[in-house]
């Protein structure tokens, strides 16, 4: 008999290691996945699309179901909840009393809702977002045709769930704590996301603070209170952010950090645990620019995370050593709110200060063509720099359609170290149905070489 991994989770990380692993091994190894939910392998990102109705179904947020999982020689297990790990004795206990026994362990299980312990919370009708399952509970409740929706939060979530209830002419409310929505851009392009909200016929209230829900004899949501002011409400979305789902390693002592984020190194094995590796949104990560060790749930990282992990695995089974590793994020992100588009990388001006750099901030106005050309539209890009070092340190761009994808030209700049000086010399494509001569991105360098000066020599 051979060896057997087992992988707890059967979404984006988990099923990514499944699948490589079980490509890898023999036959005679066993690759088993305990998957609690109802879907393996789905875009959680895809969710809000398919709320608004621009996705039509949850089969098409699929990449790859149980079925043809079970067709690669996976044994894939569905709603089977694992409740507790024995790293000593290599087992999995399970809610139904069986127990599993593993060679190889991998923690895929995800992140889970914020859920602050606030009157009236567990109330019907009030909904988080971060499964296919959580998606349909929505859309089930949405088809009730509540006359009154509240979000609360305006994060990507909250921002994503807010478009998608007014494309379905639903009365939106969003509540956000901050000053101004997407709090973590800067605030002048947090206002011009709160203009696109309100143009829209969102009512945004910004700097207010949820105290409570306010519930009916039937244990229905009826209204949101905050410090200043009661929403009337039938139907609320939390879009608060989330948290590691890592109650298992928790209790089993695995080390945890940032948002209760299981602690890997750069092959994804927990420290301390040789045994036991984890991926995806239940982990945490080296921010490159800064070196702490940060939570940033995101699917593009949960796939390279997974890949990481089954490689580390394979050449832990057969006595090799892995070939790549997982060198940390940038904190890259992408949204839009409606043809308003948003993005950003690395360290904003106050994460800088912060971090104990001396941060320049520019921000300048372009156009994402040639501004000759008839259909060119405004944009706005920010750029963080180090002044000493002259190293770009971050970037965000708010702006029409064809702006925010620009930031992929900052996130290589940040995670390569480059300077202000490297990013405008830099060889990037050009003509006038795609670009200014010079790229946004390098016209936000440039902004940033003249504020710092020239570099010495």
């Amino acid at each position: 008999m051979g060896s057997r991994v087992v992988v707890i989770g059967g979404d984006a990380a988990g099923m990514t290691v499944a699948s490589a692993v079980r490509r890898a091994l023999p036959e005679d190894d066993e690759v088993v996945v305990l998957e609690r939910g109802s879907w393996t392998s789905y875009s959680a990102c895809g969710i809000p699309y398919w709320i608004s109705g621009e996705v039509g179904a949850p089969e098409e947020l699929v990449a790859r179901g149980v079925e043809q999982h079970r067709a690669n020689g996976i044994d894939v297990r569905m709603g089977v909840e694992a409740i507790a790990l024995d790293p000593e004795a290599r087992t999995v206990s399970l809610r139904d009393g069986d127990e599993v026994s593993y060679d190889r362990l991998v923690l895929a299980t995800g992140a889970e809702p914020v859920r602050p312990d606030l009157p009236g919370i567990d109330g019907t009708g009030i909904y988080g977002v971060q499964t296919l399952d959580d998606g349909q509970a929505l859309i089930d409740g949405l088809a009730e045709q509540p006359r009154r929706v509240v979000v609360v939060g305006s994060g990507y979530v909250g921002l994503e769930i807010a478009e998608a209830c007014i494309a379905r002419g639903f009365d939106t409310t969003v509540i956000e704590r901050s000053a101004t929505p997407l709090s973590i851009i800067e605030p002048a392009l947090g206002e011009q996301v709160a203009a696109a909200m309100r143009q829209h016929g969102i009512r945004l209230l910004a700097g207010a603070t949820v105290t409570g829900f306010t519930l009916d004899d039937a244990g229905r949501v009826s209204a949101v209170t905050t410090e200043d002011e009661s929403i009337a409400a039938e139907l609320v979305v939390l879009g608060l952010g989330v948290t590691a789902r890592s109650g298992l390693a928790a209790e089993a002592g695995l080390p945890l950090g940032a948002k209760g984020g299981i602690v890997v190194d750069e092959h994804q094995r927990v420290v301390g645990f040789d045994d036991i590796w984890a991926a995806g949104d239940c982990v945490v990560t080296k921010d490159r620019v800064t070196g702490d060790l940060v939570h940033v749930p995101l699917g593009t990282h949960a796939n390279k995370q997974g890949m990481v992990a089954a490689d580390s695995i394979i050449a832990d089974l057969s006595g090799g050593t892995p070939r790549i590793s997982f060198p940390g994020v940038v904190g890259t992100a992408i949204t839009k709110f409606c043809a308003l588009e948003v993005s950003r990388t690395g360290l904003g001006l106050e994460q800088a200060r912060e971090a104990g750099f001396d941060p320049v901030a520019v921000s300048i106005e372009t156009t994402n063509v040639a501004g000759y050309m008839p259909d060119a539209k405004t944009m706005t890009v920010v750029m963080i720099a180090d002044r000493s070092t002259r190293r770009v340190l971050g970037a965000q761009i708010v702006g029409a359609e064809d702006a925010a994808l620009r930031i992929d030209v900052a996130a290589t700049a940040v995670a390569a170290g480059l300077t202000v000086d490297d990013v405008v010399m830099l060889d990037l494509a050009y003509a006038p149905p795609f670009s200014s001569v010079w790229s946004p991105v390098q016209v936000a360098a440039r902004a940033a070489v003249k504020a710092i000066g020239r570099a010495p020599g």
